[in-house]
């Protein structure tokens, strides 16, 4: 983990390159009218033969039961303790796109939502409408004031934006009005210390005016704001690990979270496609890239269990194209479960494995959930994934004498 004691002093540079592939979401769990998990009915021969040849097992990102984040998720995966290093997703949204955040501020992930005429949830992400229809509410939402805040509404992608609340003594311990479920209102903020009191009001005012506004639509009528955060401070990535990290990411969140870990983030395209395009133009400039494929996620939380196998599928086409870099380590993990029977994020451990010159295969004939935890690996925590990944590249020495 990052926080291993003298980790710097055993880490060493050499030329050895680190591929890790990301799949948000990728771990599933057995539908049973399916007769599978996802990963169990995907049609994915590139996949199952690299972990035929690789060392496999399951990641557990959190805690055994502890249904993570995007954000935790892939903290754990880059060796960061995710508990120790806790952060709300609007920051890591505000980075991505590169909102002017300053010291001070509070950024909030906000989802257009749709409600009934009761005020209840129909739709949390207001059936995934595009940046087109988005943008121009964005500007209406942009016009909002408030006393004692500065208000800046910025576009993300989608549904998606960013709402950042900028002012004397901005607090981020305030609670979230995303209730993560249907057929229930939207919660009020409510402040978790008094010092941000202050801050709850504001952000309850511009919720208000935000309704006012959007009240007269059919859909996205309503926002739904969570992820409060400041900026925060942690280890470097690179210079713990005495790596050049490099992060290819089409989503805004997750350039972010790159960013904020000191990884430099290389612009790139809309499509997994377009990613790997740019991971072939830049891999010879860094020893560590991190790749993120995000439709497999999306999916799950729609509860669509074909479109996730879709995405598994798509995603395999593209292994040719991994292998042929011919990274001296390539790691392909899952940020947490996302199963298409909870339609959400789940606790499910997920499957991992690792491919070097070190590995010759194991008897792990398919990646699959089950499959993987009869690897050598067995169930580790994510946070080891970047030790096993170093190891692999030749990049630890001997710890203590």
């Amino acid at each position: 983990m990052i926080d291993f004691p003298g980790i710097n002093e055993i880490c060493t540079t050499t030329k050895s390159k680190i591929l890790m592939l990301v799949v948000d979401g990728l771990g599933g769990s057995v539908d049973q009218a399916k007769g599978g998990s996802e990963l169990d009915l995907a049609n994915i021969p590139n996949l199952d033969s690299l972990a035929s040849t690789s060392a496999c097992g399951l990641t557990t990102p959190v805690l055994p039961g502890i249904t993570p984040g995007s954000g935790p998720g892939h903290l754990s995966l880059f060796g960061y303790d995710p508990i120790k290093y806790l952060m709300g997703r609007g920051v890591l949204e505000a980075l991505g796109i590169e909102a002017n955040m300053k010291n001070g501020d509070v950024a909030a992930r906000g989802n257009f939502c749709t409600t009934d005429g009761e005020g209840n949830l129909l739709d949390r992400r207001a059936g995934r409408i595009k940046s087109e229809e988005t943008i121009p509410l964005c500007e209406e939402l942009n016009n909002i004031t408030v006393p004692g805040a500065q208000i800046e509404v910025i576009p993300v992608q989608d549904y998606r934006f960013v709402v950042m609340f900028r002012g004397i003594g901005m607090d981020e311990r305030v609670t979230e009005t995303d209730p993560q479920v249907l057929s229930v209102p939207p919660r009020p903020v409510e402040a978790l210390v008094e010092e941000s009191r202050n801050t709850a009001t504001a952000v309850n005012e511009f919720i208000s005016e935000a309704k006012r506004i959007l009240s007269k639509r059919d859909k996205a009528n309503m926002i739904l704001l969570r992820g409060f955060s400041q900026l925060p401070t942690l280890p470097d990535f690179g210079l713990t690990y005495r790596l050049n990290p490099a992060a290819i990411a089409a989503y805004p969140m997750y350039r972010g979270l790159a960013k904020i870990v000191g990884m430099k983030v290389i612009p790139t395209g809309q499509t997994f496609d377009q990613e790997i395009t740019t991971l072939e133009q830049n891999f010879q400039d860094h020893d560590f890239i991190y790749l993120h494929y995000k439709p497999a996620d999306a999916a799950g939380e729609d509860g669509d269990f074909d479109a996730k196998v879709a995405a598994l599928e798509e995603l395999d086409k593209f292994i040719p194209r991994l292998l042929e870099i011919n990274p001296d380590v390539l790691v392909v993990a899952g940020d947490h479960a996302t199963p298409s029977v909870l339609a959400a994020h789940g606790w499910q451990p997920v499957p991992f494995m690792i491919k070097s010159q070190f590995t010759s295969g194991e008897g792990v004939k398919e990646f699959t959930e089950r499959s993987c935890s009869a690897g050598s690996l067995g169930q580790i925590h994510a946070t080891q994934a970047m030790l096993l990944a170093l190891a692999h590249a030749g990049k630890l020495t001997k710890f203590g004498p």
